[in-house]
């Protein structure tokens, strides 16, 4: 795809649930994220963050408008081919780490490459290599119950990052972390920017908002856009 291709396009997108009586949750909205961009993602809680977060994710299609990921209309594809796009294309980071404690932190990065066709050799290569971007290749083989707080984002951070994805999708990535930690964690998205990622961060936080080059505010569902301090 031509770097000049957004990665994000929304054209008028919305979304209400039907009722009734019917709620609107997301209003007709248009916003355009480019290759490199960091932008962040605020409002209070009910605003409609989690509906912006769905549609960009593609776990939830808009009932009005149309979200182009990196060229593709999503809108014009069947189910399973929107979730092989979402598996290759975006790369989800979560507050809640969302690890299998049972698996080891190359297995759990190992989960992200389910629709990749190399050899298990060569995802297990991958594997490593993302855990080392984010300085955790000394602890590969560690459960989840074995790692720090901080660790464990980081090793959420890449599986994110192993397939590749066109842009970073992360949902208040520092919310259970303390603050030395957290900073740690901002740190190496902000390095991650700086290596050409596109990320999208939801955030409650102004000082986590303010590190993004946009910032996008979402209140009662209405999105409004200023350039970040």
């Amino acid at each position: 795809m031509s770097a000049t291709t957004p990665v994000v396009e929304f054209r008028g997108i919305g979304l209400t649930y039907p009722g009734p009586p019917p709620v609107t949750a997301l209003r007709p909205c248009d916003l355009t994220i480019r290759h490199g961009e960091y932008v962040t993602v605020v409002g209070p809680s009910g605003s409609g963050k989690s509906t912006f977060l769905n549609i960009a994710g593609l776990l939830d299609a808009p009932t009005v408008g149309s979200y182009h990921l990196d060229g593709v209309d999503t809108g014009a594809l069947p189910d399973a081919d929107r979730t092989a796009l979402r598996g290759r294309r975006i790369g989800f980071v979560f507050q809640s780490f969302h690890l299998l404690p049972h698996r080891s932190a190359t297995e759990n990065v190992l989960l992200a490459m389910v629709y990749n066709t190399k050899a298990r050799a060569d995802r297990q290569k991958r594997a490593r290599e993302a855990l080392a971007r984010v300085g955790l290749d000394h602890r590969a083989d560690a459960l989840p119950t074995r790692l720090s707080g901080g660790e464990r984002q980081r090793v959420a951070i890449a599986r994110a990052l192993v397939a590749r994805p066109a842009v970073l999708l992360c949902d208040e990535p520092t919310g259970n972390l303390d603050t030395a930690t957290a900073e740690s964690v901002l740190a190496l998205l902000d390095e991650l920017h700086r290596d050409g990622m596109t990320l999208m961060v939801i955030t409650h936080d102004p000082l986590v908002a303010a590190r993004g080059q946009r910032t996008v505010t979402i209140r009662d569902g209405v999105l409004s856009e200023r350039a970040a301090a």
